[in-house]
């Protein structure tokens, strides 16, 4: 690990990054978008795409700063809460009709990049689904179920087929999700703000807010050296939450995952993957991985209530490297680093209004490229249009986290379902063993 603390790989990599201007002074906009990760720049892309360029997008950092820059790059259908969890709790029509919006989510990004000309390494290859377990029900079950009630086709892939793509014994098969692809999602986020400001729309970094209030029949938003009036307001914040309206932050719990990338393993790469599927396994914290352009291995996993220093995060996740890859043995790692998703008790994302002209775009636990370009597309259309759309999420409102006490739950429960999967795999003797 190089040394000077933590690195992003994907910050390193993005290339020359236009630096945009704090907010100064007062303005008037019609919609005022705070957040400048995927669910504030799709909100704000969805405006201007519906002919609505009057908003401007406030961001406390720099674009992509948080969970949207440096996440795994997967983009693939489904949420957090399951599919047999939707179906159990909407019912077939509402369940297939919720789980649609991601899948044509997945295809809206993909035209995103070609209509709006974001080159950010974009690979289809699809994702593949790994089976930790010996056990073939794991990965048949949830084949059926997406086949007969969200007309969603995975191809199985046998032991042997998925021992010739990646060079492990760890797996017993998976499933392969066609539609799906992955790239570099920070240079997708500097994209998306990159069309938002061609299409009239303002971007403003470095400009966290201070206070919002309702003043008239609008908003007034304040930063250290500016304010903003605008009609809308639409709350953005995910796990890095801003303090601005208490029911809203305390509705999340912050919620921190860990990634590395190795050096370039050149040669040594075909050793590893002879695929350009991303990878994801069937255990609740799973391990996810992918080969990026340059034959470096992203590695992402585990999932705890703190972030972590650099050099931990490459202790912890270089063992599980090592437990599907052991012939990387001493490869060298180059980036480590954690961020920060938003969890809300129900495994769903909170997207609407909580009072007349104040929305909210938030919790996508880890499943946030389709759903927040989701939550983008039904505010933008809201707003702009007044689509009731957003009613379909109602049922997954602003439910207490129950904070402080929802953190030594959130970690209990992840401990518990972590030890239940390390029994499992103990009974079955491991698949590589």
């Amino acid at each position: 690990m190089a040394e000077g603390g933590e690195r992003h790989y994907y910050r390193d990599s993005a290339g020359p990054c236009v630096p945009r201007p704090a907010l100064s002074g007062p303005c008037a906009a019609r919609v005022c978008v705070v957040g400048g990760g995927f669910a504030g720049l799709n909100t704000a892309v969805g405006l201007v795409e519906r002919g609505e360029p009057d908003v401007v997008v406030l961001e406390s950092e720099a674009v992509g700063h948080g969970a949207s820059g440096r996440n795994g790059g997967f983009v693939f259908a489904g949420y957090s809460r399951g599919e047999a969890a939707l179906l159990a709790n909407l019912g077939p029509a509402r369940a297939k009709a919720m789980y649609q919006r991601t899948r044509d989510a997945v295809a809206l990004i993909r035209a995103r990049t070609e209509r709006l000309g974001i080159d950010c390494d974009r690979v289809d290859g699809g994702v593949l689904w790994a089976n930790w377990f010996r056990d073939p029900a794991v990965l048949s079950s949830r084949q059926r179920l997406l086949r007969e009630h969200f007309d969603a086709e995975w191809r199985p892939v046998s032991r042997d087929a998925l021992a010739a793509e990646l060079k492990t014994a760890r797996y017993s098969g998976a499933l392969f999700e066609p539609q799906a692809f992955h790239f570099h999602p920070l240079k997708y986020a500097r994209g998306l703000a990159a069309a938002i400001e061609r299409g009239g729309g303002r971007v403003h970094e470095h400009s966290p807010v201070a206070a919002i209030r309702r003043e008239g029949r609008g908003w007034r938003v304040e930063t250290a050296a500016g304010s903003v009036q605008a009609e809308h307001l639409v709350l953005a914040c995910g796990g890095y939450l801003a303090g601005l309206v208490p029911k809203v932050d305390a509705a999340v719990l912050p919620i921190a995952t860990y990634a590395l990338v190795t050096e370039p393993l050149g040669a040594r790469a075909a050793e590893v993957m002879a695929t350009q599927a991303a990878v994801y396994d069937t255990r609740f914290a799973f391990d996810y991985y992918r080969m990026l352009p340059d034959t470096r291995l992203l590695w992402g996993g585990r999932i705890s209530v703190r972030e972590r220093a650099a050099l931990e995060v490459e202790r912890l996740l270089r063992r599980d490297l090592l437990r599907v890859f052991p012939q990387l043995d001493g490869v060298r790692v180059d980036y480590a680093w954690s961020g920060l998703m938003s969890y809300a008790r129900h495994q769903m994302p909170q997207i609407g209004p909580i009072e007349p002209g104040l929305w909210v775009a938030q919790a996508f636990g880890g499943h946030g490229l389709a759903p927040t370009t989701v939550a983008g597309e039904v505010l933008a259309a809201a707003i702009t249009e007044g689509d009731p759309a957003w009613r379909e999420y109602e049922r997954y409102g602003l439910v207490s986290a129950m904070k402080p006490f929802g953190f030594a739950g959130a970690q209990a429960t992840y401990w518990w379902l972590q030890a239940r999967d390390a029994w499992k795999d103990w009974r079955e003797g491991g698949v590589g063993r």
